[in-house]
């Protein structure tokens, strides 16, 4: 990997915090650091194609937009089948981040996670009624782990020098 030259860092300090909530943000950071909006967009590019940036994504609060109720559900799904059955779940407009991971048995058996958002738990549990609906018998149990407070929600920092 390319280690970071003076400009790189530069702009990953300028948008770490976040990039501007303007019209034009590529411009904004583009005049902080002296650089055009193009060379911008173009640097931030090449970051993440060597892999230095992961993604560019907006981080939404769900607390500061009404969804106060947010779980985490968890699934014991059929292996042979979690693929499919995780694409579906996924491509559901209440789920926000539905991934596999490796069971952690015997304490853990589940192997799909789908986070689910609502203003009240009631509205939760029945979009977790259709998760569930959805996975029928290929499904051999299930949770759900509510939310009590927002985590830390940073990318990349770097330290000052």
């Amino acid at each position: 990997m390319t280690p970071l030259d003076a400009i790189d860092r530069q702009l990953i300090r300028a948008t770490q915090a976040g990039l501007p909530l303007v019209a034009e943000p590529y411009a904004a950071v583009a005049e902080a650091v002296g650089l055009t909006e193009t060379e911008v967009i173009a640097l931030l590019s090449a970051m993440q194609d060597r892999g230095i940036i992961r993604r560019i994504a907006v981080a939404p609060n769900h607390y500061a937009l009404g969804m106060t109720a947010n779980g985490m559900s968890v699934w014991d799904v059929a292996d042979d089948r979690i693929s499919e059955l995780g694409a579906r779940i996924g491509a559901l407009p209440f789920v926000t981040h539905c991934y596999q991971r490796p069971r952690a048995l015997p304490d853990w058996p589940y192997n799909l996670f789908a986070m689910l958002h609502g203003s009240s738990r009631e509205e939760v549990e029945a979009k977790r009624g259709e998760v569930s609906a959805i996975l029928g018998d290929t499904c051999r149990g299930h949770d759900i782990l509510y939310s009590t407070r927002i985590l830390k929600k940073t990318g990349l920092r770097l330290r000052d020098e």
